[in-house]
């Protein structure tokens, strides 16, 4: 794809916070031509005109112009909100005994062989086997022609003695490649998640301030973010310089500008880390851990700061000194940006940020004009639902409808940024009749996808307003990593009706063969006693008259609204 990187890697975009390349979203673009020619909107007319009238509002979204790093610490956790224009557009947090282990390499041991699911269980001394899937396997062919040479590093990388047996002409076949018992070396690039344990990949790659080392790959490329072609040139031509017998070395965003011998340094500090792999996988016992990445605090600063970053804003007076001394090593230019918060407020609450959280929370987001979205996150896939709410617009119905998507699409992905969702995701828009107009929306979805770092592929909208997409998970979701499911009933969000619990109770009393004396107490919870008394006093009086008996009704507080019983005295 010209200058695009594209790497066999699925991990790549997870194990660091950069963003790798979307083929898929280019693909779209392309076809959706948000710039199309004059002669192309003129023939388009006498079809399908979408015209906004001059006196309907003219939506803009500007471009980011400033972003701030805001790290909140103590001693069990710490989180780190990215803000663009002083909204928290990203969050991240590790606690003490829940550390990410995303970008991590291990020394495993194949425990299963799955041929059914193309899938094999690796164990890397973790609670649960590791999942890898067979196309994160890599080839042998793919190895850096650097291993097969005679330098001091490929005679290191030659000496070691795990290898992959990989067949070819097989068509990849879990079968061919592992084997229960043998020894290899994968990388973390999705922590474990529930009851399912992280999914590994035998594509390694190791991040550095301006580039990202991927050894088992001969390849050189260059950000897709970094769009300046002469730019793009100019560190390709650096690399190629750098490494002349090829390499895997990826420019990443911040490599922008930077000399040749901050490049260098890099590289060499990268080669460095991944001899010290190597010798370790030789010396180590499977399981074992051979890598570890950076913590969360110093991650973030790697990968996140840019030249448009405003600040950095601390209020651990120990992770501030350890942080400097981090930017002092690898990114001194932005050393004065990085400052400590010493105020009583809370750094969250001075920012806003808590607010922000607590509203990414909700199920339902309010839009500027009084529009909502309504978010459920399922087991499946996570459903966005688009409502005009109060919004009636000034103009005309078809401006209310394309006012409301239009602020929704762009909620949307900052909603999906914000709350971390992945897998399949769900988008009901107001139903758009006009082809032009689903299509004005689609483009405009396109380009507010381009500040998510995530890799996501959308379709089209369809007749009935539906956008079906995917958008790369590579931990839990905001939701369930800050919530749990309730206790009381048991995460399904509803609980039986006070009318349908009633009726219930009615059924099997009328139903028990045991019936015997002349009272019957119905212990049940006060809303439901309430509710017989005020409501359904009617199954009472039916109950006394067909059994010939006295009902009395027993509050109980402490047992679950669905939960009841019935005796006789």
């Amino acid at each position: 794809m010209g200058d695009e990187t594209e790497l066999k890697n699925p991990s790549e975009d997870t194990k660091n916070i950069d963003e790798a390349p979307d083929k898929d979203i280019e693909k779209d673009i392309e076809k959706a031509d948000p710039n199309p020619s004059s002669k192309e909107l003129e023939e388009a007319k006498p079809l399908d005109t979408f015209e906004m009238n001059d006196d309907w509002p003219i939506l803009t979204f500007p471009e980011a112009q400033e972003a701030s790093l805001i790290i909140s610490a103590d001693d069990h956790e710490t989180r780190v909100a990215y803000l663009i224009d002083d909204m928290p557009t990203e969050f991240f947090f590790d606690r003490s005994q829940d550390v990410t282990l995303v970008g991590n390499i291990y020394k495993g041991r194949v425990v299963r062989v799955l041929p059914g699911m193309q899938a094999a269980f690796v164990d890397i001394g973790l609670k649960q086997a590791a999942f890898l899937y067979v196309d994160d396997i890599a080839d042998e062919q793919n190895r850096p022609t650097s291993m097969r040479n005679s330098s001091p590093m490929a005679a290191t990388m030659m000496e070691s003695t795990f290898t992959q047996t990989i067949d070819i002409e097989t068509g990849r076949s879990i079968q061919q490649l592992l084997q229960e018992g043998q020894e290899l070396m994968v990388q973390v690039s999705k922590d474990p998640i529930s009851t399912k344990g992280a999914r590994v990949t035998n594509h390694i790659s190791i991040a550095g301030r301006h580039l990202v080392y991927i050894p088992l790959v001969e390849h050189i490329g260059v950000s897709r973010r970094i769009i300046n072609e002469e730019e793009r040139h100019r560190l390709k031509e650096i690399l190629t310089e750098l490494i002349p017998q090829g390499g895997g070395f990826v420019a990443r965003t911040a490599a922008e500008g930077c000399s040749i011998e901050d490049l260098r340094e890099d590289l060499n500090y990268l080669r460095q880390v991944w001899n010290d792999v190597l010798t370790r996988m030789e010396s180590l016992t499977a399981p074992a851990t051979l890598y570890e990445d950076l913590d969360l605090p110093l991650k973030a600063t790697r990968d996140l700061v840019t030249p448009r970053l405003k600040e950095i804003v601390i209020d651990h007076p120990n992770l501030y000194q350890r942080l400097r001394s981090f930017m002092e090593r690898f990114m001194p230019e932005y050393l004065d940006r990085v400052r400590l918060y010493d105020s009583h407020e809370s750094l969250y609450e001075a920012y806003g940020i808590e607010a922000e959280l607590n509203r990414a929370l909700s199920r339902q987001v309010w839009l500027p004009s009084g529009g909502y979205l309504v978010i459920d996150q399922t087991e499946a896939f996570t459903a966005i639902d688009v409502n005009s709410g109060r919004f009636v617009g000034k103009f005309h119905f078809e401006e209310t409808i394309y006012r409301t998507n239009i602020e929704a699409i762009h909620e949307v992905v900052h909603q999906l940024q914000l709350r971390n969702l992945g897998g399949i995701i769900i988008l009901d828009l107001i139903d758009m009749e006009r082809s032009s107009m689903r299509h004005s929306v689609y483009t405009a979805f396109l380009d507010a996808l381009k500040r998510d770092r995530a890799k996501t592929n959308i379709s089209k909208i369809s007749g009935f307003g539906l956008i079906e997409m995917t958008r790369t998970r590579v931990r839990d979701s905001l939701l369930r990593s800050v919530c749990e499911p309730c206790f009381y009933c048991q995460g399904t969000g509803f609980l039986k009706s006070a009318q349908t619990i009633t009726h219930n109770i009615y059924r099997e009393i009328i139903q028990d063969e045991m019936s015997s004396g002349d009272v019957l107490v119905i212990e049940a919870h006060p809303s439901i006693t309430q509710y017989f008394q005020e409501v359904a006093q009617a199954l009472v009086t039916d109950l006394e008259s067909r059994l010939d008996l006295t009902l009395h009704l027993h509050a109980n507080a402490a047992l679950h609204l669905e939960r009841y019983r019935f005796y006789y005295q």
